[in-house]
């Protein structure tokens, strides 16, 4: 058995198991006990919790709270909505669409570490959704409609998966011909490292005209370790280019510091900053949220002229009809015929002339 298969046999998933890591506090232990939830996560991410403090954001990531019984602001049956599930073409449970040329193939309900914000909450750790994640019934859809171009493999984390398995997905997908691209999204360079093992490197790589992609979650600076940035070099070294899709979390990524410390850390071991998600509007998740406008502050206030401009994620939105960006136009402060003026990040300002359309 190897070490990743081991890590997955003594899941944190109890109280007893929680409490080899850290202090529980009650009202975590209530939660824990009387909700009825999917929580875990692997014992290398419990060890990266803080032991005494109940605000610590791996901590507040993993473990349930009595907060996700408060539904405000989450729509019900959202993954249903957010995915096109009940309108349009009839899709296997396992293909979500909102673009012509791009599906996501969810292969997997089972994760290693049970988000408490994950957007497919309701499927993957409130189980009240059930989906078939029949993959050849995917496979054949994909196969009958030409336009995919694009296919993200999704879950649950599909890296979970045995390496026979992952095989046999890339396989078929890549004797499908109007395929160009694969796409992983896997938080297992974060919680897991040692999933990226030889056995797996052997699987992706390999010159290919339908390349695979992955791109991970990383939330919070305290995420990445040596080892991450070892699974992140192996991936690299076998051709599998690695991204993060970072999803804003209310006390836990939306100060000024942590944010620019967590896409310079990023950059640090070779992931590249993709997308800044909002917190999507899944049940039980308010607690995560902040004002939409907050993203696109802190991309402004902490990255743009701060740091390179290599650790600027995309900021967005996902919703029923795809990705919105986000991104207000703070640099262009006024503009006439002659010229625009526009200010950087320190305040300063300076002119550029306005060229107008050929006619």
């Amino acid at each position: 058995m190897e070490k990743w298969q081991q890590q997955l046999q003594q899941s944190v998933n109890t109280l007893e198991r929680l409490r080899e890591y850290i202090n529980v506090t009650e009202a975590e232990e209530e939660a824990i006990a009387t909700m009825k939830t999917t929580w875990g996560t692997s014992p290398y991410f419990a060890s990266l919790m803080d032991r005494d403090d109940p605000a610590c954001p791996i901590r507040r990531q993993v473990l349930p709270t009595l907060q996700e019984k408060i539904n405000r602001y989450g729509i019900d049956d959202y993954l249903n909505w957010k995915e096109n599930r009940k309108i349009g073409e009839v899709r296997p449970d396992s293909i979500a669409r909102q673009y012509e040329d791009r599906v996501a193939f969810t292969v997997t309900d089972v994760c290693v570490n049970y988000c408490r914000h994950c957007f497919r909450k309701e499927l993957v750790v409130d189980r009240d959704l059930k989906l078939r994640m029949d993959v050849d019934e995917g496979l054949a859809w994909i196969a009958d409609h030409p336009e995919v171009r694009d296919v993200l493999i999704t879950g649950g984390d599909p890296l979970i998966l045995s390496d026979d398995r992952i095989e046999y997905i890339i396989r078929k997908l890549r004797e499908i011909p109007h395929l160009q691209m694969i796409r992983f999204g896997s938080r297992m360079p974060i919680v897991l490292p040692h999933r990226i093992t030889d056995g797996l490197v052997k699987v992706l790589s390999g010159y290919h005209r339908v390349p695979i992609w992955l791109n991970t979650q990383c939330n919070h600076p305290k995420e990445i370790t040596e080892l991450t940035a070892e699974a992140v070099y192996k991936l690299q070294t076998c051709g599998i280019s690695t991204g993060n899709q970072a999803v804003l979390l209310k006390g836990i990524n939306d100060d000024v510091e942590t944010f620019r410390q967590l896409h310079q850390k990023l950059l640090s071991v070779r992931i590249r900053p993709y997308y800044l998600f909002y917190c999507e509007p899944a049940p039980g998740i308010d607690h995560f949220r902040t004002p939409v406008e907050k993203g696109a502050e802190l991309i402004r206030d902490a990255i743009r002229g701060h740091t390179t401009g290599m650790a600027q994620p995309m900021y967005v939105i996902a919703t029923n009809i795809g990705k919105i960006p986000l991104m207000p136009d703070y640099y262009i402060v006024d503009k006439n015929e002659k010229e625009y003026t526009l200010k950087n990040y320190k305040g300063i300002t300076t002119k550029w002339p306005n060229i107008p359309e050929e006619e």
